[in-house]
């Protein structure tokens, strides 16, 4: 198994206006992960993370519940992405 991989995670639901991107950043970062997150035109929140396997995993265990005020109704994910590196996860848009 790769020591790092690279998801993309469309999350929809009431996910803008509840912190979702802050809590995402703290579980990222808690988890060693890089990567981003930021808000779309349509209301869902896009994520791209990478680390160790278990690490994502974790992070997209987390992104089914989000942040305290969310409700998140489906979760999309594309696995197996080029990693890219990335030591810092960001909040951007």
């Amino acid at each position: 198994m790769a020591d790092r991989v690279r998801y993309r995670l469309r999350i929809y639901g009431k996910v803008q206006g509840v912190f979702f991107r802050k809590y995402a950043q703290m579980t990222a970062q808690s988890l060693g992960l890089g990567g981003f997150v930021r808000n779309e035109m349509d209301g869902s929140v896009y994520a791209e993370v990478e680390g160790p396997p278990e690490a994502v995993e974790n992070f997209v265990k987390w992104a089914h519940r989000g942040s305290p005020a969310a409700r998140v109704e489906r979760v999309e994910i594309e696995r197996n992405l080029e990693v890219r590196g990335e030591k810092e996860f960001q909040v951007r848009g």
